[in-house]
């Protein structure tokens, strides 16, 4: 067969598996997080969060709501790079996204809480 031959064959699998693939990926809520940053967020997010002092007296007085928060978690720039390892904690900071950018968080990620330490408003 040569390659004219081929090409029909090769395309009508390839549209039958992409089809598959997408049909039963597509009822599952599947997350691809494989990228360091999306790592981190979501171990922080699925652990029980714990808020310092500061940052109780930030969201009493109203500068800054726990949906900001979650929204950081969620959707923030973690600095891999200036992380601090603890004894058996590591230290991230994270950076809003979007419309949040003036907001950066300070956690320290343990093995069963996430402690948000500190939150800096510029």
């Amino acid at each position: 067969m040569t390659f004219k031959q081929r090409l029909p064959y090769f395309l009508g699998g390839l549209t039958i598996g992409i089809i598959v693939v997408t049909f039963f990926l597509g009822k599952k809520e599947t997350t691809f997080d494989y990228l360091p940053n999306s790592r981190v967020l979501k171990n922080i997010r699925i652990k029980a969060p714990v808020f310092s002092s500061e940052v109780l007296t930030l969201i009493n007085s109203k500068k800054i709501d726990s949906t900001a928060i979650s929204q950081i978690l969620k959707n923030g720039d973690v600095d891999i790079r200036n992380k601090i390892k603890l004894d058996s904690c590591t230290q991230y900071i994270i950076k809003g996204s979007r419309d949040l950018k003036n907001i950066t968080l300070t956690v320290i990620n343990c093995e069963s809480t996430a402690i948000i330490k500190n939150i800096v408003i510029e």
